[in-house]
């Protein structure tokens, strides 16, 4: 597998724990403030999973953070790499490339969203 495969792949790892960030935080928080509160509470008893990740914010946080470093080095080292001379696996390598950052921005905006909701929000409302 070269490298930039790898980077996508781990960049996509990377937007689902992200993701997860806004599942914990941003969607239970939206639902509420949208009036949804009873949707929101049968949600929660059909995938009770969704307290646990509620709960286990930081660490669901901190694993996240984690991902989104190491996708970080690894696009950042990716990123003067030389791509194949033949013309189709150079359109391959380009687009694997711009694909993997293009879900890096993704993650991190994702991640970003999530903290708001998750650490930023809650100490503004006190």
């Amino acid at each position: 597998m070269n490298a930039h495969a790898r980077n996508a792949g781990v960049a996509m790892g990377t937007l689902l724990a992200s993701s997860a960030t806004l599942i914990c935080c941003v969607l239970p928080a939206v639902m509420v403030s949208l009036g949804a509160g009873a949707t929101l509470a049968s949600l929660v008893s059909a995938v009770p999973q969704l307290v646990w990740l509620s709960a286990q914010k930081a660490w669901v946080f901190g694993f996240a953070a984690l991902l989104l470093a190491a996708s970080g080095v690894l696009l950042w080292r990716a990123r003067s790499m030389p791509c194949p001379a033949d013309p189709r696996a150079a359109r391959a390598c380009t687009t694997l490339r711009r694909l993997g950052t293009t879900l890096y921005g993704i993650a991190i905006a994702a991640f970003l969203t999530g903290a708001t909701f998750a650490f930023v929000l809650p100490v503004l409302r006190t």
